[in-house]
């Protein structure tokens, strides 16, 4: 079943990534797993023409939106729905998180079916801001979302896997066809939920080493780690963190970095 467009001057911007969606179908499934409650403190990214918003608007008190097109924000500011709304008129790679986490006095669920040129720098961008995040559920392309989830040892495994795994355990939901979508895209998307990882400590000293030391060794892929990391570390610190220095960047797991990341903080 298609989304009702037909009241609307859909205008896609190429230049924003703009690609709404339109099929019934995806869109009641995306509402079921993102499970919004009543006094959830919830944000939707990029809501375009409210497909996502009208109906989960049934279910919440109040619904923050963050919208960069101002011709979006005008249909959004006249929708009947407005009273559900909190809008932003913003760069959602660019806002302030803790604004809304002030406002409600509480952990903040994001969603939202994020423009293909955003994706990445937005996703990089939210994990500043995890120790007030409970979730975030995002439609991505498919080759992002592989990239995202990837493990080690596969062709897909990589910084963005690492530094993405690092801080979120990540579960890729279902994909979608490009027909679930106006205009359509030339490739798939994937549904993918976020749950921040308690298991290693955000701080902005690690964050910091982290891309460092991912920077440094994916530069040199096919070099061992007692070369790509050697003004970082010598065979006696890989001994003792029990790290095999012959591996490569993409031999090593998601734990095997933390010791390194934490390793090198406090060094």
């Amino acid at each position: 079943m298609i989304w009702n467009t037909k009241s609307y001057d859909f205008m896609p911007k190429k230049y924003l990534g703009q690609n709404f969606l339109i099929e019934m179908n995806i869109i009641n499934k995306i509402i079921d797993y993102i499970n919004p409650k009543w006094k959830d403190n919830i944000v939707e990214i990029g809501p375009g023409y409210a497909a996502l918003t009208k109906p989960i608007c049934k279910y919440v008190e109040l619904l923050n939106v963050i919208e960069l097109d101002k011709n979006l924000v005008f249909f959004l500011e006249n929708s009947w729905f407005r009273k559900k709304l909190n809008i932003f008129q913003s760069n959602a790679v660019h806002f302030n998180y803790l604004d809304i986490y002030n406002n409600g006095n509480k952990n903040i669920r994001i969603f939202g079916n994020l423009p293909y040129n955003i994706s990445v720098a937005l996703i990089l961008y939210l994990f500043n801001f995890l120790e007030i995040i409970e979730d975030m559920h995002f439609m991505v392309q498919k080759e992002v979302a592989d990239r995202l989830s990837a493990i080690p040892g596969t062709k897909k495994y990589g910084r963005l896997s690492i530094i993405a795994q690092y801080y979120c355990d990540i579960f890729p939901l279902f994909s979608v066809d490009p027909i679930s979508f106006k205009p359509m895209p030339k490739v798939k998307s994937m549904f993918v939920k976020f749950i921040p990882n308690v298991k290693f400590p955000v701080c902005p000293q690690k964050i910091e080493v982290l891309e460092m030391i991912t920077k440094e060794v994916f530069k040199h892929k096919r070099k061992m780690l007692r070369h790509s990391l050697s003004k970082f570390l010598t065979m006696e610190n890989f001994i003792e963190l029990r790290i095999n220095p012959m591996l490569r960047a993409e031999n090593l797991t998601i734990f095997q970095y933390f010791k390194l990341v934490h390793y090198l903080t406090l060094k």
